[in-house]
């Protein structure tokens, strides 16, 4: 039963990381990618560390692992926010309103 519930963990974070990818390639523009990377790449990612943690059964590992959910969930939403904050400034020097640096 373990085994099914580690399979069902893996591949569910495989389809979403599989989305993410297919999001970042298909999306036309730097913010619509940006929300498919952070979001799917996370609870893809998220996924396939929890079923490795269950796999493994060990304490330090599980540790890490909640750690390391933790850090991608902090840092994912703000380095969008830092890719889409530097795309809205690139895409207003291209158009010539940039308002002395802001």
């Amino acid at each position: 039963m373990i085994d099914i519930i580690i399979a069902l963990f893996l591949l569910s974070g495989g389809f979403f990381a599989l989305i993410a990818a297919i999001g970042v390639l298909r999306l036309p523009d730097v913010l619509t990618r940006m929300h498919a990377s952070t979001k799917a790449g996370v609870l893809g990612s998220s996924l396939i560390l929890v079923g490795g943690a269950i796999y493994l059964q060990e304490t330090e590992v599980t540790a890490r692992v909640v750690a390391t959910i933790i850090f991608l969930m902090l840092t994912a939403p703000i380095g969008a926010h830092m890719i889409g904050r530097a795309s809205v400034s690139d895409l207003k020097q291209r158009h010539g309103k940039v308002k002395n640096g802001t």
